[in-house]
């Protein structure tokens, strides 16, 4: 197959790019699951598929419990996985704990975690994966924006500043901007622009391996082999969407700190170095739509990923390429379908 990727920005520009980096299996909804699986799988072979390991490192991720209430919201969690027959999960005490983070504060009262699990670097990762396509023989147009689309018997005509582009098959991986694109079709795909956050630290010795998430408030904290410590997790900004702009919200960055000086307190006096934001796309239920258009013939999408699909990204291309060449993912994505939106469903 000849591949074209049409890139409006530049590779990595938004959401794969400037995200937290997270290579996480661990709290994803029950129909994610046998793709961020299959995905973690693909994480670990990443030198043999790219020829470069985007900076990824298996040091775990955990979610700490904080009350007892919460250690119950813990084992409902795990229970729910096991009854489905999925153990990647681990619940695991106090004392488990504060043995893999050591630096962790003393209230906190039990977690889960997953030992395969770990981080990456977003730009680099995304670079790899764009050179090893284009040493395959894909064409990746940067500054590329698709102004239309449109299909016209057996084939689709795409409109770009690049000139006009013609396909059996079109894929829209558009981020936040897929929906728009599909609405020149006359389909509804439920993708709503979101803004997001991140901070990073200056250098502190090393403290902390895994990835440290909380289980009753936003965090997602990893601490880089340079010292530097990146701080993140549900932490929602506005945006402007024809601008492709993100608006940093310093109320939202400095409630993340707290919850940070919480879980540690000896960071309490660190100073923040840097924060940055994105645009990302949104499905109502937080899910990636990922599957073939209800409408049109030879239209997949691969969208909507709501801010946690770094870590589905390898595994959700291995997918869309599986729906175009033999008709079916090999990993179970029927959650993951468009249909899930439309009315009785």
């Amino acid at each position: 197959m000849r591949v074209a990727v049409l890139e409006s920005d530049y590779c990595g520009r938004h959401a794969s790019g400037v995200n937290a980096g997270g290579v996480r299996t661990l709290g994803r909804p029950v129909a994610e699951i046998p793709l961020t699986l299959a995905s973690s799988e693909l994480w670990h072979q990443m030198d043999a598929l790219t020829g470069d390991s985007g900076g990824f490192v298996a040091q775990g991720q955990i979610k700490v419990s904080e009350t007892d209430d919460e250690i119950k919201i813990l084992q409902e969690r795990v229970a729910l996985l096991q009854s489905h027959g999925f153990h990647h999960e681990v619940l695991i005490d106090k004392d488990a704990v504060h043995e893999i983070v050591p630096s962790i504060a003393s209230h906190v009262t039990a977690g889960i975690w997953v030992k395969s699990d770990g981080f990456a670097l977003p730009y680099r990762s995304v670079t790899a994966f764009r050179r090893a396509a284009q040493a395959n023989g894909a064409l990746v147009l940067e500054n590329c924006p698709v102004t239309r689309v449109n299909q016209s018997g057996s084939s689709w005509q795409i409109t770009s500043s690049q000139g006009t582009f013609e396909s059996e098959y079109l894929v829209i991986s558009a981020g936040a901007w897929s929906g728009k694109i599909a609405a020149q079709l006359g389909e509804s795909v439920p993708v709503t622009p979101g803004g997001l956050m991140l901070m990073v630290t200056q250098r502190l010795p090393h403290f902390i391996d895994p990835v440290v998430g909380a289980t009753g408030r936003g965090l997602s904290f990893k601490q880089f082999d340079n010292g530097t410590v990146v701080i993140g997790g549900e932490l929602n900004c506005g945006i402007d969407i024809d601008e492709a702009h993100a608006e940093l919200d310093f109320s939202g960055l400095a409630n993340s700190a707290r919850i940070v000086s919480d879980l540690f307190p000896f960071l309490e006096q660190i100073s923040i170095n840097r924060a940055w934001s994105g645009v990302e796309g949104f499905t109502p239920d937080h899910m990636p739509v990922i599957g073939p258009s209800l409408t049109a013939s030879k239209l997949i999408y691969a969208c909507g990923f709501s801010s946690s699909g770094f870590q589905l990204g390898p595994a959700s291309g291995r997918a869309v390429s599986e729906l175009i060449l033999d008709g079916a993912s090999q990993v179970d994505i029927s959650g993951l379908s468009l249909s899930r939106f439309t009315p009785g469903n």
